[in-house]
C-alpha cells in the first residue's frame, strides 16, 4: 500500500510539472509562435507536405515550394497522378532529393489504400516518414497524443533538463523521445492540445533556445534551466561526429551541336539519383581529334552537400556532328533544358553558357 502510495504521489507530481512546462510554453508561444500557413489546416496531406519540404531546408525557403507543389498539386491524388520527372523538376533546388522521390512513392501508397492513413503506426509505414514525420502528422492532422522530437526539441530538453546523453546515438533517442512524450498534456487533465503544445516546443527551440548566442535573459524557463545554472548552455545538446566529409572531383563536358545538347538521367547508389546531367568524361567516348575543340568555361567550382564536398571542372563542345553516345544519353533541343529536373551544381555550372 505504501508503494502504490508512493507512486501514485510520483505520478501527480510529474503531472503537475508537465503542466507547469506545457502552460510556460504555451504562454510564450501565442505571444512568439510563428504563423505558418500549413499551421491552418489539419489537412494530413498539407502537414505531412509541408513536413517533408522542411527536411533539412529552412522555413523561409520550404514555404515558397509547399506553396507552389499545393497549387500544381492539391490533393494526395493529384501528387500521385503525376510523373516522377515532374515532382523533381518541381522540387529542383530544395536537395536531397531522395525526400521528392519518397514523396511521389508515399502519394501512390496513400492513394492505393484508400486515403491518408490515421493512426501512427500506419503513418510510419509511409515510404520516408521517421518517427518525427509520424508523430508530426498525428498530432497536428489527427490531434493524437504523439511528441514531436526534432533538432529544436532536443536542444530544448537537453539544455533544460541538463543531458549531456548524445542525442545521435541508440541510448539518447530512446532518452529523449521517452522524455519528450512524459511531458505531453494528458489528454483528461486540463492542459492544453498536444497538437499546439508540439508547435510550441519546436518554435521555443527555433526562436528562444537557439543553437547559437540564445538570449537566456529574456528566457521563461530561465530559472529551472539546468543548462543556465550549471554553466552548460554552450555545450548542450550533445551530438557525437559519427560522419567524415569527403570531397570528390567531377568534369563535365556540355556538347552543342545544331542547337541541340546531350544529357543522360543519373542512375541509382550515389547522389542525384533519377536528376539529368552534361556528359561526364567517363562516358565520353569522343576521338582525340573532337577534344581539340573542347573549351574550359569555369574550374574547381565547389559546390557542399550534407557528407561531400564536390569540385567541379566544366568544358564546352560545339560541333556540327553528333558524337557517338552511350545509351543512355538523350538530345534534346538547348530551349529544353528547363523541362528536366537538373541538381543545383548542373545548374551553376550551366549558368556559364
Amino acid at each position: 500500500m505504501l508503494f502504490s502510495s508512493v507512486n501514485l504521489a510520483f505520478r501527480e507530481m510529474m503531472c503537475n510539472f508537465a503542466d507547469m512546462f506545457a502552460t510556460t510554453l504555451l504562454e510564450w508561444f501565442r505571444k512568439n509562435g510563428r504563423d505558418l500557413p500549413w499551421r491552418h489546416t489539419t489537412d494530413p496531406y498539407a502537414i505531412w507536405l509541408s513536413e517533408i519540404i522542411l527536411q533539412q531546408t529552412r522555413i523561409q525557403q520550404g514555404w515558397a515550394y509547399w506553396e507552389r507543389f499545393m497549387k500544381r498539386w492539391p490533393t494526395v491524388e493529384a501528387l500521385a497522378a503525376a510523373t516522377e520527372d515532374e515532382v523533381l523538376r518541381e522540387w529542383q533546388g530544395l536537395g536531397y532529393y531522395s525526400r521528392a522521390r519518397n514523396l511521389h512513392h508515399a502519394a501512390r501508397q496513400v492513394v492505393a489504400q484508400g486515403g491518408f492513413p490515421t493512426t501512427l503506426e500506419e503513418i510510419r509505414k509511409l515510404k520516408g516518414v521517421g518517427d518525427y514525420t509520424a508523430a508530426a502528422i498525428a498530432s497536428f492532422a489527427f490531434g493524437h497524443p504523439a511528441a514531436v522530437v526534432d533538432g529544436n526539441v532536443y536542444r530544448v530538453l537537453s539544455r533544460y533538463f541538463g543531458i549531456d546523453t548524445p542525442i545521435n546515438t541508440t541510448e539518447g533517442k530512446k532518452t529523449f523521445s521517452a522524455l519528450a512524450q512524459d511531458l505531453l498534456p494528458i489528454p483528461q487533465h486540463p492542459s492544453p492540445n498536444t497538437s499546439e503544445y508540439n508547435q510550441a516546443i519546436m518554435d521555443f527551440g527555433a526562436i528562444q533556445c537557439t543553437p547559437q548566442s540564445p538570449d537566456c535573459a529574456v528566457c521563461p524557463l530561465m530559472e529551472t534551466c539546468e543548462a543556465f545554472r550549471s554553466d552548460r548552455v554552450g555545450t548542450l545538446p550533445v551530438k557525437l561526429k559519427t560522419v567524415k566529409v569527403k570531397e570528390r572531383h567531377l568534369i563535365y563536358i556540355y556538347v552543342r551541336c545544331n542547337g541541340e545538347t546531350a544529357i543522360h538521367r543519373r542512375g541509382p547508389g550515389d547522389i542525384w539519383q533519377g536528376l539529368w546531367e552534361p556528359l561526364a568524361p567517363s562516358n565520353l567516348p569522343l576521338e582525340r581529334e573532337a577534344m581539340k575543340n573542347v573549351q574550359c568555361l569555369k574550374k574547381h567550382v565547389k559546390h557542399v552537400l550534407t557528407h561531400q564536398v564536390l569540385y567541379a571542372d566544366f568544358y564546352l563542345l560545339e560541333t556540327t556532328e553528333r558524337p557517338a553516345l552511350p545509351d543512355d544519353y538523350i538530345w534534346i533541343k538547348e530551349s529544353e533544358l528547363d523541362d528536366y529536373a537538373k541538381p543545383r551544381l548542373i545548374e551553376i555550372l550551366l549558368q556559364e553558357l
